[in-house]
């Protein structure tokens, strides 16, 4: 078995996948209007619309109602995603806006990280290994 991807339902597909997009780097490959994915080396965060959901079982997900996973993203410079993320929401980017929980801070376990709420309220945490161990735990 493999790990592959963590998806999302959202309300807006569009706003969410900007937000990752701006975020990340990474660029969506859409399927339909309904559903994209952000693919990493890693993994994948795949984004789609609570008209999915009636596909898997109706009323099984509900958007922007998440409030115990934290979807995390490995990232070369985490105080630069924080400048990058604190410049969103100006007048270029009216929408797409990140709610810092918790600012840049090391980590007792040796990653620098960075906590943020998504556009839908979903945890997101940006970090770097700043220590030989945590660097040695995330070797693949």
């Amino acid at each position: 078995m493999d790990f592959v991807s963590i998806r999302i339902i959202t309300g807006d597909v569009a706003r969410l996948v900007d937000f990752y997009e701006r975020a990340t780097g990474a660029r969506a490959v859409w399927a339909t209007e309904d559903f994209a994915e952000l693919r990493t080396a890693r993994a994948t965060l795949a984004i789609a619309s609570t008209r999915t959901v009636a596909l898997f079982a109706p009323g099984c997900a509900v958007a922007a109602d998440n409030r115990s996973v934290i979807t995390e993203f490995l990232v070369d410079d985490v105080d630069r995603v924080h400048e990058d993320l604190t410049g969103i929401g100006t007048s270029a980017d009216a929408g797409v806006v990140a709610e810092v929980v918790a600012g840049p801070a090391t980590m007792p376990w040796g990653n620098r990280s960075l906590l943020v709420r998504d556009p839908d309220g979903n945890l997101v945490n940006f970090f770097a290994p700043v220590t030989p161990e945590a660097a040695a735990r995330l070797a693949r």
